[in-house]
């Protein structure tokens, strides 16, 4: 019995450092896979994210469409200390994606190269894209403009210099379309974005989309062109309306000088852009003759608004006046005007001389001819 013991345990004992190493070997295999893997998956694909006073909130990222509904590719949790990450199973794709937290939104432009994406702010800032965002540096480009733009920095001219600068052309794009989108009356500065975009992403769907947009903005312009009761050479109809501090001003009382008249409103965020270059033309040829008369399409209950929006964006000219109606205003009717900003240049006997000019040059090159 002792002598068939031992002779069965010989054998097994001569095997065990084989048995041995293979078992740390295949441990070892499947450790470092699983390390492999677990390293791999928490930042690859993924948005990640620190946002403050968003403690235990839902954050999604959507497919956000030029033409047609969102599409929800990912949500998370935020945790206490207000940190989430999203993993996108399919990885990142080129395009435009839109990350919600409640009732805020930011946009982030993916060229599709991503691997990890990484976002730090505050929710009561973050549609100012006041934060940081690194990993897409089509992202950082637009987050950077943005936040310009949310802060007044540029005006229209300095805008369009600045998006022409973008070196990704799905930046590029959603910031003119953002910016500039709404209006017929940038229809050609959003269509030069087009080449660079075709070229870059020929494959994508907001190619088609985009330029669809643009096909519209241009029916939009030839019909406001073909329909608008006032044309160049026209006798200005006259506007006597009254100031915010309830002084009546006429538009015929400026006869013979040149003026600007000019509709806009507070809430008109392309009309508050466009406003420092109207004030960069008044303070350079008021002296010689040039005036300009705002009538505002501001709200019945719009005044303060209109008020503080006048020493905000320093428009030093006297002549500001409004009925408060918002688009039933009875100038804004008369004059056919149903976009704003819109403008009509009137010369020195009182006639339009040139219509819905935008931009600083724009403005400059038509006084010229006649001051």
């Amino acid at each position: 019995m002792i002598r068939n013991f031992k002779t069965i345990r010989y054998p097994e004992n001569l095997l065990n450092p084989v048995i041995m190493r293979s078992l740390t070997y295949f441990f070892v295999l499947i450790v470092g896979v699983a390390i492999f893997q677990s390293c791999a998956g928490a930042g690859a694909n993924s948005v990640n994210g620190k946002i403050e006073n968003a403690a235990n909130l839902q954050v999604f990222l959507d497919q956000y469409s030029l033409s047609k509904a969102n599409q929800v590719l990912a949500k998370a949790e935020i945790d206490g200390s207000g940190k989430f990450s999203m993993k996108l199973e399919n990885g990142f794709t080129p395009g435009i994606y839109r990350l919600r937290i409640g009732a805020k939104k930011i946009f982030l432009i993916f060229s599709g190269k991503e691997k990890s994406i990484d976002l730090s702010g505050d929710l009561n800032t973050l549609e100012n894209y006041v934060g940081t965002v690194s990993g897409s540096p089509a992202s950082e480009e637009f987050f950077g403009v943005m936040k310009k733009v949310m802060n007044r920095e540029l005006d229209a001219e300095t805008a369009k210099t600045t998006i022409e600068g973008v070196k990704d052309p799905m930046a590029a794009m959603m910031l003119a379309y953002s910016i500039f989108g709404k209006s017929a009356d940038w229809v050609d500065f959003l269509k030069s974005i087009l080449p660079k975009l075709s070229e870059s992403y020929p494959a994508s769907e907001y190619v088609a989309d985009y330029n669809n947009h643009i096909l519209k903005l241009e029916g939009e312009k030839m019909m406001q062109q073909q329909s608008g009761p006032i044309a160049v050479g026209m006798e200005a109809p006259n506007i006597s309306l009254q100031s915010p501090e309830g002084k009546n001003y006429s538009l015929a009382d400026l006869k013979g000088k040149v003026v600007l008249l000019d509709f806009w409103a507070s809430w008109c965020g392309p009309c508050r852009r466009e406003n420092p270059n109207v004030v960069r033309v008044y303070d350079k040829y008021n002296s010689k003759g040039f005036e300009v008369f705002s009538v505002s399409l501001d709200r019945p209950n719009g005044k303060d608004a209109w008020v503080q929006a006048i020493k905000q964006d320093n428009l030093k000219w006297k002549y500001h006046v409004s009925d408060l109606q918002f688009w039933q205003s009875a100038p804004a009717r008369l004059y056919g005007v149903n976009s704003i900003p819109r403008t009509f240049l009137i010369d020195k006997e009182g006639k339009i001389a040139a219509v819905n000019l935008r931009g600083a040059e724009a403005i400059e090159r038509e006084l010229q001819k006649l001051l």
